[in-house]
């Protein structure tokens, strides 16, 4: 009998299984996970299952391919008892007490038939920038050493924030074979990423991250196992009165270290940033924050930072194959020719936004790892003649910010020195001003004023506003909340300058209670150096620049901070894979023309390396 030919041609079944977790939220469910499998769409089987007792306070938590490396599925049931052997309580039927994390472990150590000490759960691979990082700085380390197997060759990475500098620097000691790592830093307070990222990933299992904070002895750890010791200059470096080392940090120089890592090398730019950044706040408070910017001791240091990089084993009297240095604003080494271009792999805010616009190009549809990252426009302003007429002098006849924000005073007792024509900027950035209104009529133009146009006016929702120093914090929150700037009271404003807003981030938790969840609030924060480095604030989607800054460097380290990614992962509550992006762009508005593109002029001529021939590494 002779079959359809539709019977011969059935189309292949598309199912796949997958693993899903979800939690409910209510007391009897707290802390546990249900955990199931499906091959349907994960949302629909657990929306029919929950339906009948009509149970909608869900979320599911997990959704991942029940899948190993050799092609072979495995079962919920699989994952349940894998969990149990690690001693997590099933507590009934699919219910079992443990987090997220702990099942994504289990699912690797299925996937890969490898046991995985505590949770490591991350299993992501490097991206496409990464590899290239790992693979060009690889190889110019086996060139060196092929000429003089002796030689100590030096690298730079010069990449901006969140490029994954310390999972990517791991990668590479892993390609290099590294058993022993030392990473030094100026900035202890970026131990906690160094850590982590050593210990959730599985490509790192069975390597051993120390510290001075570790309460454990180096000394006795396995040779056979990989060891990362974080450790800052100013520990590392300091000396006791007779100029020897210090006696606990003997052991470092005993180490034959595979490679040592600078990170956050800027050297002596890094004390003039801070002193920059600083210097609008009062004398004491800027000392205390320039010191904390730089870490506890590192005043105490004597060297020059700026020629560390000729002669590190003076400097750092250690022995080691391979010098790595990591940081997002290396001008002054690039300027000084420390690095020729192939001792040099960049990353830049424009390899960022390249390579999100190409991997959406490329991929349609498909998870980008770059979305959440915001594109940054600046927008500069040109302020009138008459206001242009109060500030304006110095090398380049430009807008003179400093003077046109100048106030004395403190607290409620704060005035501007020029208040009514600041008077006049906040009307002009609300679009208000009246002759410039009048021009916009005759010429049938309107620029985008950061608070009126609709465009602009979500992104300033929560803003910045980098002002000169205390006084003008002070008097610029006083003149908002006048009674005739109405439109200003509808914003929470916060005062982050002076001794009363807390060293360092003791000033973060007035912002972020002001801010809340970002939804139903709106901001502005005042500062003048405070909150500008190490701090992430999503909401942050604005900065007003409205101080003279010199440095390149200090210009984008505050520029950036409104550049945090900001998402919401799982909308819905029913994809964990889902991501809805709130934050697609920030914006920096300058009202100083001549100086903001002067910046980025100095900033795309500080990247680029002073030619030098090769020289010994």
């Amino acid at each position: 009998m002779t079959r359809p030919i539709e019977g011969i041609l059935a189309p292949k079944p598309q199912a796949r299984p997958r693993i899903y977790a979800y939690s409910i939220a209510d007391a009897t469910h707290a802390g546990l996970l249900k955990i199931g499998q499906t091959t349907r769409e994960v949302k629909q089987r657990v929306a029919e299952q929950l339906k009948t007792a009509a149970i909608t306070n869900y979320r599911i938590k997990l959704d991942e391919p029940a899948e190993r490396e050799d092609g072979t599925v495995f079962t919920d049931h699989e994952v349940r008892t894998a969990l149990a052997k690690k001693k997590f309580e099933i507590v009934t039927g699919e219910w079992v007490r443990c987090t997220v994390a702990d099942v994504r472990t289990v699912l690797t150590e299925l996937r890969t038939g490898r046991p995985i000490s505590g949770t490591r759960h991350q299993t992501f691979p490097m991206r496409a920038e990464q590899r290239a990082a790992v693979e060009k700085t690889h190889a110019y380390f086996h060139s060196i050493w092929m000429e003089d197997m002796h030689a100590v060759p030096r690298f730079l990475w010069n990449a901006k924030m969140r490029f994954g500098k310390t999972f990517t620097t791991y990668q590479l000691a892993r390609k290099l074979g590294a058993k022993r790592v030392l990473v030094v830093t100026f900035k202890p307070a970026v131990e906690d990423a160094w850590q982590t990222d050593l210990e959730s990933h599985v490509d790192f299992d069975g390597w051993q991250y120390m510290s001075r904070n570790s309460g454990s002895d180096p000394t006795r750890v396995s040779a056979k196992k990989p060891l990362v010791y974080f450790g800052s200059f100013q520990d590392l470096l300091g000396r006791d009165a007779a100029g020897n080392i210090k006696p606990k940090n003997e052991w470092l120089h005993k180490v034959k270290w595979d490679l040592v890592v600078f990170d956050e090398y800027h050297f002596g730019a890094w004390r003039e940033t801070a002193q920059e950044l600083f210097e609008g706040e009062e004398e004491a408070v800027a000392r205390k924050e320039a010191k904390l910017e730089c870490a506890d001791g590192l005043a105490d240091i004597n060297e020059d930072l700026a020629v560390l990089s000729e002669k590190e084993t003076e400097f750092l009297p250690i022995t080691t194959k391979a010098y790595l240095y990591l940081s997002g604003t290396p001008f002054r080494a690039l300027a000084t020719g420390e690095f020729i271009e192939e001792q040099i792999f960049n990353w830049t805010y424009t390899d960022e936004q390249r390579a999100k616009e190409e991997f959406a190009r490329k991929h349609p549809g498909a998870p980008n790892p770059y979305a959440a990252l915001p594109q940054l426009r600046l927008l500069t302003y040109q302020m009138p003649d008459e206001l242009l007429a109060i500030a304006s002098g110095g090398e380049f006849d430009e807008f003179d910010l400093n003077e046109f924000f100048a106030a004395t005073g403190t607290g409620k007792a704060a005035q501007l020195k020029h208040k009514s024509d600041v008077q006049k900027w906040l009307d002009i950035i609300r679009g208000q001003y009246a002759p410039k209104s009048h021009e916009h009529l005759k010429t049938g133009t309107r620029p985008p004023f950061p608070y009126s146009d609709v465009r602009l006016l979500p992104y300033l929702q929560h803003s910045f506003w980098f002002l000169p120093n205390v006084a003008a914090c002070h008097a610029m929150a006083n003149l908002l909340a006048e009674k005739h700037n109405t439109f200003w009271h509808d914003y929470t404003v916060v005062v982050a300058a002076g001794a009363q807003a807390g060293i360092g981030l003791d000033a973060m938790p007035p912002v972020r209670r002001a801010i809340g969840s970002g939804f139903d609030t709106k901001t502005i924060t005042l500062s003048c150096g405070k909150l500008t480095t190490g701090v992430t604030l999503p909401q942050w989607s604005s900065i007003l620049m409205l101080r003279n800054l010199n440095s390149p460097e200090t210009y984008f380290q505050a520029a950036f901070r409104v550049q945090s990614p900001w998402s919401i992962k799982n909308p819905n509550g029913d994809d964990p894979n889902a991501e809805e992006i709130l934050k697609p762009v920030c914006f920096v508005f300058d009202f100083a023309p001549t100086r903001a593109l002067r910046q980025l002029s100095d900033t795309v001529s500080g990247l680029r390396p002073t030619s030098r021939t090769r020289k010994t590494p």
